[in-house]
């Protein structure tokens, strides 16, 4: 089973596919902004939201027969305490949509509680949005009593509201709510930068060979008398020495003690500024910036979380060889974090969009890397049957074979004739958006042809890809060659190009000019895996 993709709705997912007591650490990031209505956004390459508004979730966040079934679906869980907080929320809020977002996240928790390992732990990731709700949900189905953080990740720089007539402080923070399953999970301390104006302040003595260090208390901070002993004249504190008779002995024999020549002074061990590990992570993470319009491992994808987010999470809550899973995948972030790390995973998501994108972030970073894919289709089979289930995932998925962004949702209106755009600069300079058309039918024809043509016209678009399921016909092929060619600083290129998706699927690519970073996604840095440092 890992390392594995999976495209479909998480809930069958897990059910379907996930084994009891087989993963140990969750994470996950679900939709929660009530601003972006739910929806994966996409932006052109200039920075404006564009018009592609992908709605991966489109119905889910209304209060109608699925919320329905998955309301129920908690009451007959045999949870007793998720089903009486959520008939609880039910009566206070009704059925809206905040419900209809609770009932869907309430079945899915109990299914991650079902899977994760008494060792285990999960870590969910939200705003103020649903944040307080999730905390109820998940004191109900993990118990109030393997809560263990709220982390806060500072995620941009503190400031007010933008408009003037604000009526609020600005919100500058997520929060992950962290629980274990059991008292048994496991943790690993971890560490951060120490602050310089606390080394400045505390390493302030230095040895004859450089290396320096600060003084720390070793005495104990409770009555323990037996160790009540003098060493070497100096009489122990009140509450005794911290460590025995021996270690005090091992670290005088090392050089880790001080003592002073007035012996009416106390004892003191060094601390080593060389030694130091760091400071040592808590609650408030400020020190992870979130992705910005600069960062190397920035892909496009607008709600893309850093790496180094999810390596503290997994490094804090699983060891090397440990299942890490991500029911929201999106862009693959966890699953990246944990392959770097050594872990093993599974990733989730409703969308062939993110699926695409994750196999290429992960086969760019991890050049060789072997991993499953439930779902999406590996053959012409696969794509045939994807076509016929869902007209709209298969021509994003098809648009995703050429990289390129796909355009409109279920909800688009009329049809523009554009299904994607490919955002390259064929001058060099200038970004432009070609256009891509997916065509899934039983059969394909000419006017297909006559019609990109007249869309790239209409848009002024540098070229055209048309992707069909079918193989083109011969007039088809004879009137793409007819638009002719246009030369750029890396070549010349076919104004119009015809790609099959059975041509796509075998890796034969149509020859298209350089893509532009910010359109499509953004090739992920390799990771060199050869030597991790230290986190902290």
């Amino acid at each position: 089973m890992p390392n594995a993709l999976y495209y479909g709705d998480n809930l069958a997912v897990l059910r379907d596919s996930i084994a009891d007591e087989s993963v140990d650490l969750v994470y996950l990031d679900p939709p929660f902004n009530s601003n972006a209505s739910y929806n994966v956004l996409f932006k052109a390459p200039t920075g404006e939201q564009s018009q592609a508004q992908i709605e991966a979730f489109e119905d889910t966040w209304h209060w109608n027969e699925h919320a329905e079934r998955a309301f129920d679906d908690v009451i007959h869980s045999g949870n007793a305490e998720a089903a009486n907080m959520l008939k609880a929320m039910r009566s206070f809020l009704g059925e809206n949509d905040m419900m209809a977002y609770l009932a869907m996240m309430a079945v899915r928790l109990i299914e991650l509680h079902r899977v994760l390992k008494p060792t285990g732990s999960i870590y969910l990731h939200c705003d103020q949005t649903a944040g307080s709700y999730l905390k109820v949900l998940l004191d109900a189905v993990f118990d109030p009593t393997n809560f263990r953080n709220e982390i806060i990740w500072k995620r941009k720089a503190g400031r007010g509201e933008t408009n003037k007539a604000a009526i609020r402080f600005g919100v500058s923070h997520d929060v992950i709510w962290f629980y274990g399953k059991s008292a048994d999970a496991g943790f690993l301390r971890q560490y951060r930068e120490s602050n310089p104006e606390y080394i400045a302040s505390k390493f302030t003595h230095k040895e004859p060979d450089g290396r320096i260090y600060r003084l720390d208390n070793i005495t104990s901070p409770s009555p323990r008398l037996n160790l009540c002993y003098e060493y070497k004249g100096y009489k122990p504190p009140p509450n005794g020495w911290a460590v025995s008779l021996e270690r005090m002995k091992e670290m005088d024999a090392g050089g880790r003690l001080y003592l002073p020549e007035n012996k009416s002074q106390r004892i003191q061990r060094k601390r080593y500024l060389d030694e130091l590990e760091g400071e040592t992570v808590d609650t408030l993470w400020d020190d992870i910036a979130p992705i910005n319009s600069q960062a190397q491992e920035r892909l496009g994808y607008p709600t893309q979380k850093p790496i180094a987010l999810l390596e503290r999470i997994i490094a804090a809550s699983s060891s090397v060889g440990d299942l890490v899973l991500d029911p929201f995948c999106g862009c693959g972030t966890a699953v990246h974090a944990a392959q770097k790390l050594n872990r093993q995973w599974i990733g989730i998501d409703i969308t062939h969009l993110a699926i695409g994108l994750i196999e290429r972030r992960l086969k760019d970073a991890f050049p060789g890397i072997q991993f499953e894919v439930h779902g999406t289709p590996k053959d012409f089979a696969g794509a045939e049957d994807l076509a016929k289930r869902d007209k709209f995932q298969f021509q994003w998925w098809a648009v995703t074979l050429i990289n390129a962004v796909p355009y409109g949702g279920k909800k688009k209106g009329a049809d523009t004739g554009i299904d994607g755009y490919y955002y390259c600069k064929p001058d060099g300079k200038k970004t432009e958006a070609g256009i891509v058309s997916v065509k899934g039918g039983e059969s394909v024809h000419r006017n297909a042809v006559g019609e990109l043509r007249g869309v790239v016209e209409r848009e002024k678009a540098p070229l055209g890809v048309l992707i069909t399921l079918r193989e083109p016909t011969g007039p088809m092929k004879a009137e793409a060659a007819s638009t002719g060619y246009f030369k750029t600083p890396f070549g010349q290129f076919s104004r119009l190009q015809i790609a099959t998706v059975a041509d796509l699927l075998d890796g034969k690519l149509p020859k298209l000019p350089p893509q532009e970073i910010g359109g499509g996604y953004k090739q992920a840095p390799k990771e060199d895996t050869a030597r991790q440092g230290k986190l902290i």
